[in-house]
């Protein structure tokens, strides 16, 4: 095989990998267009809620978090608070337990959001009864209707799981703003567009809803750090719809800094493929039985990360040129249908004068990481940090 040859092959399989990765954002990000809002009726009764609010190490915005979530219109004697500390510092444990909730600091050698949950489910009280539990992160703030608008959406959606809409409450950086934009087109291709063809809505792990005795039992016997992914694809084994209200809001602050940007993404990405070893065996299965949210769950994983996509087309777009021109045409033929896509999936409010900027720096926050012990490193970390 010759040198030509290898440069061939190596540009057609990255050209069909990432034109499948962009075929799929487009049909979902196209379907999203045509979702249209609508009212969610009274419910009939009001369910008793447990919101269970795991923070771990230096979690930000935890105190806040409790104060939203103790802020609700819902009636006090219907729902109960759990936070979970796991190692949180001292002083944000004492304010927190001078609220009306109940504090536990379990002392993990090795923590995670699996063991904090569980360890909250064992410790509630016996003689209370829940309907459904509710999940929230340290630093998510939600609306006082948020729990009426739960219970409503509960009874209205009929399923036992529901997912609400995430958002971001901070876009001052560069990283910020593509971790926003990022939650936004997450919403429209792997919700919004999802529910509009009858598919199931992607899990977030946070703000959502859960039938109490379906999550009690299953939370149990989580085994992995990633109890999201894990929960998700039980509710799929078991034939258990996912819903998603895009007018129940949730907002969360999004990582300021390259670093934590990279982190999160990095564990996203350990999750990710971690559950594909785990889960891609059902596929056959969910092909020959027709389980249509299975089977498009396990691809959805198999999907090139975007951050990952937006890297090899710029790669490729930039270093082909050099190489072989005409093979170079194709790439930017999809650099230009890529930023259509997510231009599709994208929110108004957040496609400004900055949009285009903030994608064109998502490279170099990737750059970042890689060569964080580099001078190069450090002044991308340093210029990514800017704000806008």
């Amino acid at each position: 095989m010759t040198y030509w040859e290898l440069i061939s092959y190596i540009d057609i399989a990255l050209f069909i990998i990432v034109s499948a990765t962009i075929l799929y954002l487009a049909v979902f990000a196209i379907a999203s267009l045509f979702y249209r809002h609508n009212e969610i009726p009274k419910a009939r009764t009001r369910n008793r809620f447990i919101i269970l609010i795991p923070v771990h190490k230096n979690g930000t915005g935890a105190e806040h978090t409790v104060l939203s979530a103790l802020g609700q219109s819902y009636p006090q004697r219907l729902f109960d608070i759990t936070v979970i500390s796991d190692h949180l510092d001292e002083i944000s444990n004492f304010r927190i337990a001078q609220q009306p909730v109940t504090l536990l600091t379990p002392n993990f050698k090795k923590g995670s959001r699996a063991k904090s949950l569980q360890l909250a489910i064992n410790n509630l009280p016996q003689f209370k009864i829940y309907d459904i539990v509710v999940i929230l992160n340290g630093g998510n703030i939600v609306e006082p209707d948020f729990l009426e608008r739960m219970n409503d959406a509960y009874e209205s959606a009929g399923t036992k799981a529901i997912q609400a809409h995430r958002l971001s409450q901070n876009r001052d950086t560069a990283s910020a703003r593509l971790s926003a934009i990022f939650e936004e087109i997450n919403n429209s291709i792997f919700r919004r567009g999802h529910i509009m063809l009858g598919l199931s809505a992607a899990s977030a792990g946070t703000a959502m809803a859960f039938d109490f005795n379906w999550f009690r039992d299953n939370i149990k016997t989580v085994t992995t750090a990633f109890d999201d992914k894990e929960l998700e694809i039980r509710l799929l084994r078991q034939h258990i719809y996912i819903d998603y209200f895009d007018d129940i809001m949730v907002f969360e602050e999004k990582a300021r800094n390259a670093e934590d940007f990279n982190r999160q993404r990095r564990r996203w990405l350990l999750s990710q493929f971690t559950t594909i070893f785990r889960n891609i065996l059902y596929l056959p299965g969910a092909i020959f039985t027709k389980h249509y949210n299975l089977m498009d769950k396990i691809i959805q994983w198999m999907l090139l990360p975007r951050l990952a996509l937006i890297a090899v087309i710029l790669f490729m777009s930039v270093v082909m040129p050099f190489i072989y021109f005409s093979l170079a045409l194709k790439w930017w033929v999809l650099f230009g249908f890529v930023f259509f896509v997510f231009a599709l999936a994208t929110p108004n409010y957040l496609v400004d004068e900055k949009w285009d900027k903030t994608f064109y720096m998502a490279p170099l926050i990737f750059l970042s990481s890689i060569l964080s012990k580099t001078i190069l490193g450090k002044r991308l970390k340093a210029y990514t940090n800017q704000k806008l």
